[in-house]
């Protein structure tokens, strides 16, 4: 099996570089799309050697021509580079692990060219679920969830009807700040919004269960992975991280999926499915946890959470606002621009000033994105 990643050296594309080395030799890497960390993409050309290799900037695509020439690898850059990498003709799967909307279209590439596509990049399914099922319908291709609570709501209805589901339950640790006191919480750090007490992620992401927006995301992910209605859909704080997904079925039997916490199992999952290879991380052991925790969503606590279910419920171009929105306050946010408790206005005074329309393709869906960002960077200039 011939494998792309894209995103290939963020914390999901380092891991499944690991699981792919690991895992028996009939899985090969054929090409690589990363940003512009060099020094640990160029590891990994060393290590996998793959026939394409893309990166954001021209001059670190030159430089990289130069470095391994001779080896039969071509390098190329931009947007372009990266849906080159994702419908690339050898490919039998494509890890779409490129964070934000920026991965929407090489993961849509990807799709189209009727691989398996094991999906990382929530935000390119929250905002063109739509899309991105019907092209797979075009095209055949399979697309497996890698997020892990996804990834466990896919292992619990393997074989079961759809119909029979009442609601798909996805959980969240809570983050950082689950037991900081709601005062506290808008002027926290971004070193202390990035210390997540259980997950290794990207930057972005962090904050993101930080202010669980990424479990709002996950929603619309949910949405479109498994074609649910949003009344059917919900999440439970769970601090352990154990239980990543729960499917309650009609006849009131609830369905759960648990592991240790690390990625590298649903990647794992994601590469061999239907199969399971072995995996040479340790068990899971019941008796060490000793207690399992479920607690409601405090919308007071997580004001973008409620937000991201409003856009859910909303459905059309709303996700796609809340989303451009959201990536432009985190981003602001990480700069050191605005405090952790400014995120949630920025996202809100947007999603107020949006009018709901239809985005039927990729366009409607790009416009939507620029016209929500340039209304987010005009909230943050008004407010700081």
């Amino acid at each position: 099996m011939k494998v792309s990643i894209l995103g290939s050296t963020g914390s999901i594309g380092t891991s499944t570089l690991d699981v792919v080395s690991r895992l028996d030799r009939s899985f090969t890497v054929a090409g690589l799309a990363a940003g512009s960390n060099i020094a640990l993409l160029s590891e990994q050309v060393e290590r996998f050697r793959p026939c394409l290799v893309s990166v954001a900037r021209r001059e670190d695509a030159l430089a990289l021509r130069r470095r391994f020439r001779g080896r039969g690898m071509r390098v190329v850059f931009g947007p372009e580079g990266a849906e080159e990498v994702a419908s690339l003709p050898a490919n039998d799967i494509v890890v779409a692990a490129i964070t934000g909307t920026s991965g929407l279209r090489p993961t849509l590439a990807a799709v189209r060219t009727g691989v398996r596509v094991a999906l990382a990049n929530k935000e390119s399914m929250a905002v063109a679920g739509a899309l991105l099922r019907a092209a797979a319908a075009r095209s055949g291709a399979k697309i497996i969830p890698v997020d892990s609570e996804h990834s466990g709501v896919f292992q619990c209805l393997a074989g079961g009807r759809r119909r029979h589901v009442r609601r798909v339950i996805l959980t969240a640790s809570g983050g950082p700040f689950l037991r900081t006191p709601l005062a506290e919480i808008p002027a926290k750090s971004i070193a202390e919004a990035l210390r997540h007490p259980r997950w290794k992620m990207g930057r972005k992401v962090t904050v993101d269960s930080a202010t669980m927006m990424n479990k709002g995301l996950e929603l619309m992910e949910a949405r479109w992975l498994f074609n649910l209605p949003p009344e059917k859909l919900d999440v439970l704080i769970h601090p352990q991280s154990v239980v990543h997904a729960l499917v309650e079925l009609a006849d009131g039997s609830v369905l759960a999926q648990l592991s240790v916490t690390d990625m590298r199992i649903p990647i794992q999952y994601a590469l061999t499915y239907p199969d399971r290879a072995a995996s040479p991380l340790a068990p899971l052991d019941l008796a060490a946890v000793r207690r399992l925790e479920f607690h409601p969503v405090d919308e007071r606590r997580f004001p973008l959470f409620a937000l991201a279910r409003r856009a859910l419920a909303a459905g059309g171009s709303v996700p796609v606002a809340l989303n451009a929105a959201n990536e432009t306050a985190v981003g602001a946010f990480l700069a050191g621009q605005i405090p952790f408790g400014g995120l949630s206005g920025v996202v809100r005074s947007v999603m107020d000033g949006h009018l709901r329309r239809p985005v039927p393709d990729l366009e409607a869906i790009l416009a939507v994105d620029r016209e929500t960002r340039e209304a987010a960077r005009r909230s943050l200039n008004d407010r700081w």
